[in-house]
This record gives C-alpha cells, structure tokens and sequence, in this order.
C-alpha cells in the first residue's frame, strides 16, 4: 500500500530556534524553517535526501531512545567532531564504553556507536558499521 511513498519521520522540540541552531550550524544538516506564527516547523534534510519533520511541542517530553542514527567511516574522527562544536557524549551504564564514550560491540551489528542529545534532550548517535 506505501511501498512508493515519499514517507518521512517527524519528532518534537521545547525550542525551534535552538534545534534550527544545533541541527544546521553544529551538525551542518540542511534546515528549512516554515509555517506560520503559530507553527513553525523544520524541515532537516539528512545526507540521503530523507527529510525528517521537526515541530515545537510547548509540553514537550523528549525521546528515551535513539530518534537519528548517523552512519559515519570513522567514528572517533566524528566524535572528536562533536566534542569540538561543544557535543557532549551520554554514557549509559548498561554499556561499556572507551574512553572517548563509545561503545565498541563484539559480534555482529555495529562496529561502534556513541550517543549524544540535541537540546531538546531527544537521543541521537553516530554509528560506525562493520
């Protein structure tokens, strides 16, 4: 029924302004802003062309589990990347995390992958495949 359509994801933010911020000048992500006065919203485009939908929510809870995943060559070049525009990494207790924060698999899935969070508190990662 939807295998041909354009489908995109969308999740919520407290501050529009903040999230046009972080995702287009800290990650470098295309953002559109549109709308009216009285809703706004983004438009992200990711490096696949997919467009991810972006809204302010004024009781705003944010998301407990990774919304975004970016898959990355290198991934301590990217988390070196992150920490130099001021991205903290979480660290999660049921992981075990390097030094730098990321946690480095056995077996199969990824090879590594590090989490961080936009300034809504919603969970994003870059993640480096085998």
């Amino acid at each position: 029924m939807f295998g041909q359509s354009q489908a995109f994801s969308g999740f919520s933010v407290d501050d529009l302004g903040e999230a046009r911020r972080f995702y287009g000048e800290t990650l470098g992500l295309q953002v559109e802003e549109s709308g009216q006065d009285d809703m706004r919203i983004l438009t992200i485009t990711l490096g696949s062309g997919a467009r991810v939908f972006v809204y302010p929510k004024e009781n705003h809870t944010s998301a407990s589990f990774t919304i975004l995943n970016f898959p990355v060559d290198d991934i301590d070049a990217a988390v070196a990347a992150l920490e130099q525009r001021g991205v903290a990494l979480e660290r999660y207790a049921e992981f075990d995390h390097d030094e730098k924060g990321v946690f480095r698999p056995g077996g199969s899935g990824p090879a590594a992958i590090a989490w961080f969070t936009d300034p809504a508190g919603n969970v994003l990662s870059v993640i480096q495949e085998r």
